[in-house]
């Protein structure tokens, strides 16, 4: 998948056509009441981020939204907000080759709906999916499974990007809550109908690595870290400037300027980006960058 562009205008064809306004409620913006089949991980053998004519050198980038209680609100501000701001950010230079886009809410693993997941997409479709999500908004517990989302993308996605050139895509989780430590055999089972062992939170997060240069990002809690030194902190009244954030962390693993994309930001900008990404860790082909 991942043929088409992201345009601005594609996306006020989109906004004009669902009534999204910046006063629109979650329940305006999301309307499935249930997890659609084509997004259920059970039904999924494999999502596919390719080259084309069009986009010869695929970035796949993949993003996972908790949408579980405390964090409905998220998918609501990325829709409304964060994705076209990210996606022109994105597209204004060729610095990242050929990105595209997969989303998926994540949950708990006793949710009905513990993980969705949408396509690797170039274009509006990105969108357009990200709106046919459903919030269940479980979670019953403190602790909840991104873990889930990093198992998927290590066991059921093939990109090109690795296969082709040996380049790691890019995966960042989103929440405000630790991860179970164990990824129990049974529910791995239930939610993707996968025979393996149980696995521990590293295990799991040894596997995505392979493949994409993980990041998971806190909201909300300093003190929280998820996965040793690639845990990102943001506060909640600075999600305006998480497509800042995330443009710069790919920037720092592709080992490039991100005022190449971003150009030049204000002075709030910058105070976000930094404390966002201190003691960050960033791996460019076997360098350790700190931030």
């Amino acid at each position: 998948m991942g043929g088409g562009s992201y345009t601005a205008h594609d996306w006020d064809k989109l906004r004009t056509s669902r009534s999204i306004t910046r006063d629109s409620t979650e329940n305006d913006l999301f309307k499935n009441k249930t997890i659609l089949e084509k997004f259920d991980p059970k039904y999924i053998a494999m999502r596919e981020s390719r080259d084309s004519d069009e986009h010869p050198h695929s970035t796949p980038i993949a993003i996972g939204l908790d949408v579980t209680g405390s964090m409905g609100y998220l998918p609501e501000k990325i829709i409304k907000e964060g994705l076209n701001e990210l996606m022109k950010k994105l597209y204004a230079s060729s610095t990242i080759k050929d990105p595209q886009l997969m989303f998926a809410a994540v949950g708990d693993v006793d949710d009905r709906a513990p993980l969705q997941v949408t396509q690797f997409e170039s274009d509006i479709r990105i969108a357009e999916q990200l709106l046919e999500l459903w919030l269940e908004k479980g979670g019953g517990d403190y602790p909840e499974d991104y873990s889930l989302f990093w198992y998927f993308l290590a066991k059921h996605t093939d990109t090109d990007s690795m296969k082709k050139r040996n380049r790691k895509g890019y995966a960042f989780t989103i929440g405000d809550a630790p991860n179970h430590q164990t990824l129990r055999a049974a529910d791995i089972k239930k939610i993707f109908n996968d025979e393996t062992k149980s696995l521990t939170l590293q295990e799991t997060v040894d596997m995505c690595e392979k493949s994409y240069n993980l990041f998971h990002i806190v909201i909300d809690d300093n003190s929280l870290t998820v996965i040793p030194n690639r845990t990102i902190h943001i506060d909640k009244s600075e999600l305006d400037y998480l497509p800042e954030v995330i443009i710069t962390a790919i920037c720092k693993v592709e080992g490039v300027n991100p005022a190449d994309i971003l150009g030049e930001v204000d002075d709030k900008a910058k105070s976000v980006i930094e404390h966002s990404l201190k003691g960050v860790q960033f791996k460019n082909f076997g360098d350790v960058i700190e931030v």
